[in-house]
């Protein structure tokens, strides 16, 4: 079987779906040595990225020197119907693991959505993006002859918002990198790490791009109610890149007169974030709305204590591991927080029974749903 897989994400994403398409791929080249591969991608670079999985001797790439925003201006806006696979040659099966299908010829097509949250949250997405999307994927999800959704709860979401056939959407869960694990103290990462951005002080810890679906500034508000306690002295550090809309949220940090305890990292590689999520005391992600949750299942996987929002696909990561809240109620977060910090046998619990729930979140249990789905692709032909 050949199989042609659009690993631009991976090539131009650092973290979500980027992160998930490395890492699905990743495992594929470690679990299947029979079927051929061919990565496709463009890339915005002046140098064309070198990728370690095209020297595996059933893997290819072919690379296109143009932008993604452009191919998707050609396939998506103008409706230039210049197939894919005239750039990877004939595959039996194409993949497209972003949201939406570029233009095939006669391969087997799987198309993955991670989720719907520009349609259920619009408010909190680019403009411009959304708009796109609201185009692009559902003409996506007709064309595909399989969908995979990260989560049943997307699953659902694609059945019941978008009409999807329930016959032709399947779950595949994503997983976690090995990296990700309690690192006990033991040599010099923690301290390196305290060093560097210099947290010397105990610490509630948050992860994801700057963004309003993300639900930062009701975190604040939490937070600001807890730093109310004069026995309270954790600050909120924040990991993660700007995204769009996040003014809002700079100001709010001045408003409630946090600046000197909230803090914010911008983007730390994952050598970094193994670290800080080892270094927290607890682990804040009360968002809207994830289509999986790879930032709660990575502080599980350091065996960080969870708080988390009971909303979307969240609870299927989480399960019985932290504690979640309604993301709205400010009050929930900031009880769930300090109950957290303060009830050390729960904490307890809570690290382990994540340490032992993440072991079920694995890339090759990943790899092993995506092939079998590669496979339903061909027979059903």
């Amino acid at each position: 079987m050949r199989i042609g897989i659009d690993y631009t994400a991976a090539v131009n994403q650092g973290a979500g779906i980027g992160r998930y398409v490395r890492g699905l791929v990743g495992s594929l080249a470690s679990l299947d040595h029979s079927n051929e591969y061919v990565l496709f991608y463009s890339y915005r670079q002046q140098k064309k990225p070198k990728l370690v999985l095209a020297e595996r001797p059933n893997f290819r790439e072919r690379a296109l020197p143009v932008s993604d925003k452009f191919l998707a201006i050609l396939w998506h806006r103008l409706g230039i119907p210049l197939p894919v696979d005239l750039l990877t040659g004939q595959v039996d099966v194409f993949h497209s693991p972003d949201f939406v299908l570029p233009p095939v010829r006669r391969a087997s097509k799987v198309l993955t959505v991670h989720d719907l949250s520009y349609l259920l949250f619009p408010e909190c997405a680019d403009e411009g993006l959304r708009s796109y999307l609201e185009r692009a994927v559902p003409s996506s999800i007709a064309r595909a002859d399989i969908i995979t959704a990260d989560s049943i709860n997307t699953r659902k979401d694609l059945i019941c918002l978008l009409d999807a056939p329930p016959e032709r959407v399947e779950v595949v869960y994503g997983g976690v990198e090995e990296r990700f694990k309690p690192l006990n103290g033991n040599g010099d990462a923690l301290p390196a790490t305290r060093r560097k951005y210099g947290l010397n002080y105990p610490f509630v810890l948050s992860v994801g791009v700057i963004e309003p679906r993300k639900n930062l500034a009701r975190l604040l508000q939490a937070y600001a109610l807890l730093r109310l306690r004069p026995d309270f002295e954790h600050k909120l550090v924040i990991a993660g890149a700007k995204g769009w809309l996040c003014d809002d949220l700079f100001r709010m940090v001045q408003e409630l007169r946090l600046s000197k305890d909230v803090v914010f990292l911008g983007h730390v590689s994952d050598a970094d974030l193994v670290a800080l999520y080892n270094l927290a005391d607890v682990f804040a992600y009360p968002s809207l709305y994830e289509g999986f949750g790879f930032p709660v299942l990575e502080a599980m996987a350091c065996g960080t204590p969870v708080v988390s929002s009971n909303s979307s696909s969240l609870p299927e990561v989480v399960g019985d591991a932290g504690l979640m809240v309604p993301p709205e109620d400010v009050e929930a977060i900031a009880g769930a927080i300090e109950r957290m910090l303060s009830d050390s046998q729960l904490a307890r619990d809570s690290r382990a029974k994540g340490l032992e729930r993440a072991k079920g979140f694995t890339w090759h249990r990943a790899a092993e749903r995506i092939m079998a789905v590669y496979n339903r692709a061909i027979e059903e032909r």
